[in-house]
């Protein structure tokens, strides 16, 4: 799993690290520190996080899908 926050965006409320203090931590009052590539086991963890964001600021993207999971037929442009 590979996560993307967009630092422009985030305002600091810090309810990913309330809800995954694995991967999230505050630094300062509006410092945000994070690690792109949390493991398997924090998945769940993540995605609250992710959900929880007021400004929808984190972005999770399944690394471990096989590239046949995204179907037949399709040219790969997204």
């Amino acid at each position: 799993m590979r996560l993307v926050v967009d630092l422009n965006r985030c305002q600091g409320y810090a309810q990913c690290a309330f809800l995954a203090p694995d991967v999230f931590a505050m630094h300062g009052e509006e410092s945000l520190l994070y690690n792109p590539h949390a493991e398997k086991a924090q998945r769940e963890q993540v995605l609250r996080a992710a959900t929880a964001c007021p400004v929808q600021a984190i972005l999770v993207e399944d690394t471990d899908e096989a590239p046949a999971a995204m179907g037949e037929g399709l040219s790969g442009v997204r």
